[in-house]
Order: C-alpha cells, then sequence, then structure tokens
C-alpha cells in the first residue's frame, strides 16, 4: 500500500500556529514566537511544561488528546493575545466590557491569564453551540429528518460539517484573517522544508506545499467526521436528551479523533492519504500562499524551536 509522496526525510512533532503579523513554533522542549512589527522581528522564546510530565497518565493514548487539546488551545490564546499587544496602539481596538472588568478589579499577570482563560471558556462555548446544540436543534425542527435514528445522526453530522465549511468560507474573507491564513500557509512551507531535509531558506521554502497532512485545522474536520461515528449510538428522540449525550460523548469523540490524525501523521500510505485527503481540502480555505516576510517568520521561529540532538523531535 506505499505510495510515492514527497520523500520526507523524516516526520517532525514541531507544530505551529498562524498568530497576528507572526507565528507559533512548539518544539519538543520549548517553544517560540516570532511576530513582525514595524521595527523588525520580534522573538519570545519559552520553556515548554506538559502537564504529562507530572501525571504521565495524562500522556496515554486516548486520554492525551483531550489534554493536549485543552493545553493547545491556552497556550495559542496565550500567543495570539501577545501578538496583539505587539499591533501598534493606534491600530488596536478597544477591550471589549468583559476584559475591561478584569482589567479594573485585577492587576498585572493575574488580569492577563483571567482575560485568556475567559477567552478559552467563551471559545469552547461557542464550538458547542455551533457543532453539538445547534445542528441537534435544526434537525429536531425538521419531521422529515427525524424519520430514522440513522437518518437523524446524518443530518446533524451534515449540518456539523455545513457550519464548519460556511464558518471558514467566511472568515477568510476577513483582511486581517486573510494575513493570518498566510502565516499559515508560511509555517505549514517551512515544516515541510524541514522535513525534506533542505536548508531553511526563503528560497526552499517558498516552493513547498501549504497543505500539511498534521495541521490542527484538519483536526477539526476530523472531530465533526467522527462525531458522526460515535453519536451514531445515540437512539433518543427528544432534542435535548440528544445534546447531553452528544456533549457526554464528546471527550471519546476529541481522543478518537487524536489518535487517528497522529496516526495518518505518521504514517505514508493508500489508507492514511484518503483519511488526511478531507483536512488538505480544507486547508485550502485555512492557508493562503505567503510572501517572503511572511516566509522569513516561520523560518526564525522554527530556528528557535529546533532540538540541540538532531532527530529527537521525530514524530
Amino acid at each position: 500500500m506505499k505510495r510515492k509522496t514527497d520523500n520526507c526525510s523524516f516526520r517532525t512533532s514541531i507544530g505551529g500556529q498562524a498568530l497576528i503579523e507572526g507565528i507559533l513554533m512548539r518544539g519538543p522542549k520549548k517553544q517560540a514566537i516570532v511576530c513582525r512589527t514595524k521595527d523588525g522581528m520580534v522573538e519570545k522564546v519559552e520553556e515548554l511544561k506538559f502537564v504529562k510530565d507530572r501525571y504521565p497518565a495524562l500522556g496515554l493514548p486516548f486520554i492525551r488528546g483531550v489534554v493536549t487539546l485543552f493545553d493547545s488551545l491556552y497556550k495559542g490564546m496565550q500567543a495570539l493575545t501577545y501578538s496583539a499587544s505587539l499591533v501598534p496602539i493606534e491600530e488596536q481596538g478597544e477591550p471589549d466590557k468583559i476584559d475591561q472588568w478584569i482589567e479594573k478589579h485585577f492587576e498585572g499577570e493575574k488580569a492577563q491569564k483571567l482575560i485568556i482563560s475567559v477567552a478559552v471558556v467563551m471559545g469552547v462555548a461557542l464550538a458547542l453551540f455551533l457543532f453539538i446544540f445547534l445542528p441537534a436543534l435544526i434537525v429536531g425542527l425538521i419531521t422529515p429528518l427525524r424519520s430514522s435514528y440513522l437518518a437523524r445522526n446524518l443530518s446533524e453530522g451534515a449540518v456539523r460539517i455545513v457550519i464548519l465549511l460556511g464558518y471558514m468560507m467566511l472568515v477568510s474573507r476577513v483582511e486581517d484573517i486573510k494575513r493570518v491564513f498566510s502565516y499559515h500557509g508560511a509555517e505549514h512551507k517551512t515544516i515541510f522544508c524541514y522535513e525534506h531535509g533542505k536548508p531553511l531558506t526563503v528560497e526552499n521554502v517558498r516552493v513547498e506545499s501549504r497543505f500539511h497532512p498534521r495541521c490542527g485545522t484538519s483536526f477539526l474536520l476530523v472531530v465533526v467526521i467522527i462525531s458522526i461515528l460515535v453519536n451514531s449510538v445515540v437512539r433518543l428522540d427528544n432534542t435535548f436528551a440528544r445534546m447531553l449525550c452528544h456533549l457526554l460523548l464528546l471527550p471519546v469523540v476529541v481522543s478518537l479523533s487524536y489518535e487517528l490524525n497522529r496516526w495518518c501523521g505518521g504514517h505514508d500510505n493508500l489508507l492514511s492519504a484518503i483519511l488526511s485527503a478531507p483536512g488538505k481540502w480544507l486547508q485550502r480555505i485555512t492557508t493562503n500562499e505567503p510572501d517572503d516576510s511572511m516566509i522569513e517568520c516561520a523560518i526564525r521561529s522554527l530556528e528557535l524551536v529546533l532540538p540541540e540532538e538532531k532527530g529527537s523531535d521525530a514524530w
């Protein structure tokens, strides 16, 4: 079942996230944020502390997926907040009322952590509404779609996919988000260049693909697809009872999706290509071709997290 591909020297565990005019890269031991400002590139490097190092059980398969998701959400929001703080004051919008209240009642680092925690909670709440409660509610209101459990589960799954694609297409039209998606493309291209064993230069990175099989965005689509299969065990007619069951099954969905994404990223055969294809299609929306300045940011952020021992970051 082997197939010819990009001939990667190896697969790295290093991953990234596009920020506002910058990129976050996470390596095996540290993470680096590199943002471009009017005064040049700003760098911030931090040592990583993993929950699984303190509690090894949280790093076990089918448990690590949920832990990794929340850890990535929090650290990603921290990095996004930091990149936003580098934007010139005159270009920054007014803080919302929640942020203003927090800044008024708390100080310094405590206020910052609270703002990030609130943002993560609100983001999770929005995701739960869009992908669990809303699909169940919509399908529950359409009598023909409730004709059988199979039809209802498939209909709810189809609504989730439509919402995800619609949301991504909508935000991709926002000018600022277009630039973020271009940085996303730079991140993928740079990691591909590194995996192919080429020197990290703008010229080498520029020609690489922006569609990477281990993208976090692809994970979202995998979650939606896996949820269709997992939620098929729900045999309830009451819409609100279905919502509750889908919510309770969410950790199972996330865990299975994480393991599947991890397996696909570590294998190169026909099955992994088929399973990775939908995620790569979604990246046609969530990545854009970067300019050279974006590629420079991606290269520098990757260089800052490369391990001292060559190959210790292998997938």
